[in-house]
């Protein structure tokens, strides 16, 4: 089969044939029908991300068909899935309590096993997957894995967003516009920061109520249009400057919600804990989604309550990822680009 793979940090994906994936007792083998591209491949493929060494095949935002089921496996051939990007155990103490995404014994399969940039992929513990909603287009589905779940959790699960409250999105990237329009469907009032205007034009024609090009009043412009600051701020990139823009301007008791990846050279980062202090502020991390959140997830696309659909911007060829990794380099038009062609 063919695939793309990791062989020299920060260089072209080298696209070619490897063996087909065994599958594995507990899973199954996916004919992959499309894959997003998302920043934190970028981040592997620089070189920054811990777990991605030379030789991985990346890509952790899948849709599939079932080609074959092992022995233990909970689903069959021919049923067409969506995974989580962690693969929980689902026996550990975390997986027991429902926080499958801490999972002490995670499977992450694009990080430091073989992942979806490939014409088919093994995924153990398919317990995690759920069915793909009939009439949904495995397109937008692939991005069910990672930007979409990440961004249902951290404001239901993580901040517990409330209908009339202000959310501000800092960073309009997949996550970012994810957790928008999702802000906007749970009742939100929504202001999102971006430094491409094309991306918060694209944003406000979505329905976002207010948009504000980053810079050095940011947190301000946010508390002039929030009437005091916002009620949840989601950073969805994990850099120093968006990470004081989000907590400074929230207002008191305001929850800040670290979606971004602050990894390699922002692992560590000043803070403006004053801002915490003084506003009486919640910080929450979070990482990928409990698996058993796809149901409600799913509900509300189902019901017509967000539609997704513009985030996709591009459908692209195998042989395109290392451009699209190439883009996460500077500032990206909006939208994410998913992998449907995987023969060139």
């Amino acid at each position: 089969m063919r695939a793309a793979i990791l062989r020299t940090y920060h260089e072209p994906l080298a696209i070619e044939d490897v063996p087909h994936p065994d599958c594995p007792p507990d899973g199954v083998v996916l004919k992959v029908l499309a894959c997003g591209v998302c920043r934190s491949d970028w981040h592997g493929w620089v070189g920054e991300h811990p777990r991605v060494k030379p030789g991985q095949i990346g890509g952790h935002e899948y849709c599939g068909e079932v080609v074959e089921a092992g022995p233990q496996a909970t689903h069959a051939v021919g049923d067409l899935l969506i995974a989580p990007f962690i693969l929980a155990c689902g026996t550990c103490p975390q997986c027991r309590s429902g926080a499958q995404n801490t999972c002490l014994d995670q499977r992450l399969p694009g990080f430091i096993e073989p992942g979806a940039f490939a014409e088919y992929v093994a995924v153990p513990r398919d317990h995690n997957l759920a069915r793909l909603p009939e009439g949904m287009a495995p397109t937008l589905a692939a991005a069910l894995g990672c930007r979409v779940t990440t961004a249902w959790h951290a404001l239901t699960g993580r901040a517990a967003l409330a209908g009339g409250e202000w959310l501000a999105v800092h960073g309009t990237g997949g996550i970012g516009l994810s957790a928008a329009l999702l802000g906007r469907a749970l009742g939100a009032r929504v202001v999102v920061v971006d430094v491409v205007q094309e991306k918060l034009d694209h944003a406000l024609s979505l329905g976002i109520d207010s948009a504000v090009m980053a810079g050095e009043d940011t947190a301000a412009r946010i508390r002039e249009i929030t009437g005091g600051g916002a009620h949840v701020s989601v950073e969805a990139l994990g850099i120093p400057a968006t990470v004081n823009a989000s907590l400074e301007c929230l207002r008191p008791l305001g929850r800040h919600v670290q979606v971004g990846m602050p990894v390699g050279h922002t692992a560590r980062m000043e803070v403006d804990m004053s801002a915490v202090y003084q506003g009486n502020l919640a910080l929450f991390g979070t990482r990928g989604m409990p698996s058993w959140r796809y149901s409600s997830l799913l509900a509300l696309i189902e019901s017509g309550a967000v539609d997704l659909a513009p985030m996709i911007a591009r459908e692209v060829a195998l042989s395109d990822v290392s451009a699209e990794l190439a883009a996460f380099d500077g500032p990206t038009p909006p939208g994410v680009a998913v992998i449907t062609d995987f023969t060139c």
